[in-house]
């Protein structure tokens, strides 16, 4: 039969199949364990599989495509193409990234369909040309975390297999001229050396990333970006930067400049919206939350094993990529007919907003964007893994531009040596080990011992910090008291109790509108938890974001609450730690009075009253935000 059945398998968390596969894969399971069932039951089954992972999780890698790989082959299913393992980790894949392993590997089966079914072994019109560096002659596979040879029903050795899968020269009945067994033995050779090369790279697979960046050869560091991550971004409105950075206007930027209302840092700590630069150095992640509205395009990894961009590029293209997103909000030709604008963008491949400019936008609001005075290190990955953070921060510094910093709690080392920034933020996405572990999806093993050494290290740092608490009915907002608890280990200035965002639906995440609450449900929530914190009160909200801030009491200065942030005073004071050899100081020496509007109890709910208040007509969703 020339039927062929193939099988692309990714593996989800924990090792489980998805969703759409479970069935199959429950089922495939059950029948290789019956022993009424006969083993020959798919003798007359032609199958190849292709796994997708990701080897960072080197436990269960590929675990699903590899367990159905050996499941058909012991039901005597006729394995046309060794297992194809296909890797996400660009530092790992043999040919660079997921969907370079898969075009490799569709070459190389796709070859094999051309030997069986063309009788000349000559080419057909639809096969793919993939160049011989790329396809590698896999004649071991993975089975069950080791490396087996592939098992033959047939007799043949390896010697004739090789010499008909690598010949273009037909072979009958194994009788073959003798001007052709030059040519043959040749190709043998060749696949000696692939088949060695192949059992070199499952091994280094099978081992998981662990090797330290120190013992990498530069030439095989690469790019942490692929061409396919940089368009998935870019469809989501990044400006990638280099081989792992990005840049981002936030929606709430887009808001201030037309006079709309700014973020909840705007009313908490005192932030121009419009004049915040949302970016990251680090594009990576090492965990997978499952309330990330970045739809997990971004990639993973627990160390840096990818090429490094300077902090001056990174830091120059940032705020270049920046101000270009900021222009797109004033017509260049406002002047012109928009007929007139319609067919110069048609003919010209250009943007129709970069010339009509966004309704709206005020003027002084605009120049102002222009000269940018924060900087959000939240927009995706974990930007404390960028081995120049540092020099990163300083840079932001020195031009006056204040530093508010967002980790995952996984990096404790990291957090000790940071710098000295504005304000340091760590994620405190749940307050047990398993709900932790169920939520962020971390990749370390020992993820619990270094959240609470994260936390402990906050305690630590001089400037301001802050717990950053998202709640996600179901999941973890019934867990005050432990929440509670981890205050202790870090004695945050702050807590932000934030209502999750729906971000859609996805493959990737579980999450509906059923998970995210209310405000009033936050509000309830923060009431509860300040009963158990005696040192903390409920200080400031902002309704539109479903945000509330709990603060330490120092900060309420005779009856009035100080959350809001001396800039000028900061700069000021981090110019002298730079010149004074680390001249200490704390969050008190920078903090301002907080306006009563953003003040809990107001009827403003954290709405600045200078802004004009906007409300939609459609139920568009925009996700952007830090």
């Amino acid at each position: 039969s020339r039927q062929i059945c193939i099988f692309l398998l990714s593996t989800y968390t924990g090792g489980e199949p998805a969703e759409s596969a479970r069935w199959f894969y429950t089922w495939l399971q059950d029948t290789v364990s019956d022993f009424r069932v006969q083993k020959t039951l798919l003798s007359k089954l032609n199958y190849a599989v292709f796994g997708l992972g990701n080897s960072v999780y080197q436990e269960h890698f590929n675990s699903v495509a590899k367990d159905t790989d050996s499941w058909l082959h012991k039901l005597h299913g006729n394995r046309i193409l060794p297992l194809g393992i296909g890797d996400n980790n660009v530092v790992q894949s043999e040919n660079g990234g997921l969907e370079e392993d898969f075009v490799a590997w569709k070459g190389r089966i796709l070859r094999v369909l051309n030997l069986e079914i063309t009788p000349s072994h000559k080419p057909v019109d639809n096969e793919v040309n993939v160049a011989p560096s790329k396809i590698k002659v896999k004649e071991n596979v993975i089975h069950e975390g080791k490396i087996t040879s592939e098992s033959s029903d047939n007799s043949e050795d390896e010697e004739t297999i090789a010499m008909k899968k690598n010949s273009t020269i037909p072979i009958k009945n194994d009788v073959v001229d003798v001007e052709d067994l030059g040519v043959m033995l040749n190709n043998l050779g060749k696949a000696k050396a692939d088949r060695e090369l192949e059992v070199s790279t499952l091994q280094r697979v099978q081992a998981g990333p662990k090797t330290s960046i120190s013992s990498l050869k530069k030439a095989e560091l690469r790019d942490m970006v692929t061409p396919s991550l940089k368009e998935a971004l870019s469809k989501q409105g990044y400006k990638i930067i280099g081989s792992h950075s990005g840049v981002k206007l936030c929606r709430w930027t887009k808001s201030m400049l037309r006079g709309r209302g700014g973020c909840y840092k705007h009313t908490f700590y005192g932030i121009e919206s419009h004049r915040c630069m949302e970016t990251t150095p680090s594009l990576a992640c090492a965990n997978k939350c499952v309330f990330c509205w970045r739809h997990h395009t971004n990639p993973v990894g627990t160390e840096w094993r990818w090429k490094m961009d300077d902090p001056e590029k990174i830091f120059n293209e940032a705020l270049k990529n920046h101000y270009g997103l900021i222009k797109q909000f004033k017509g260049k030709l406002g002047h012109l007919r928009i007929r007139t604008i319609i067919l110069f963008c048609k003919h010209n491949g250009k943007n129709l907003t970069d010339f009509l400019g966004v309704p709206g936008v005020q003027t002084e609001r605009f120049k102002e964007a222009m000269e940018v005075k924060h900087c959000a290190l939240s927009l995706v990955g974990e930007p404390i893994m960028y081995p120049e953070i540092n020099k990163f921060i300083e840079l932001l510094h020195g031009k006056e531009i204040s530093s508010f910093l967002v980790t995952n709690a996984q990096f404790p080392n990291a957090i000790r040596d940071l710098t000295p920034v504005t304000q340091l933020y760590v994620s405190v996405d749940a307050s047990t080990k398993e709900s932790l572990k169920k939520i962020d999806r971390p990749l370390f093993k020992d993820f619990w011992p270094r959240f609470l050494k994260s936390l402990s290290a906050l305690s630590e740092k001089g400037q301001r910090t802050v717990y950053r608490l998202t709640l996600v009915k179901a999941w973890n907002a019934e867990e005050i008291e432990a929440y509670a608890n981890l205050v202790g280990y870090g004695n945050p200035d702050f807590i932000e109790v934030k209502g999750v965002t729906y971000c859609g639906e996805s493959k990737a995440s579980k999450l509906t509108m059923e998970n995210i609450p209310w405000h009033q449900e936050v509000l309830s929530f923060t009431d509860k938890l300040v009963d158990n914190l005696p040192e903390y009160e409920i200080a400031c909200e902002h309704e539109h974001s479903n945000c509330v801030l709990v603060a330490h009491k120092k900060f309420k200065v005779h009856g009035r609450w100080h959350t809001w942030i001396d800039y000028a005073k900061f700069h000021k004071l981090i110019a002298e730690f730079a010149s004074n050899g680390g001249k200490n100081f704390d969050a008190s020496d920078y903090m301002a009075l907080t306006p009563d509007w953003a003040v809990i109890g107001h009827p403003a709910h954290g709405f600045d009253p200078v802004e004009t208040r906007w409300h939609r007509k459609k139920n568009n969703k925009d996700i952007g935000g830090c």
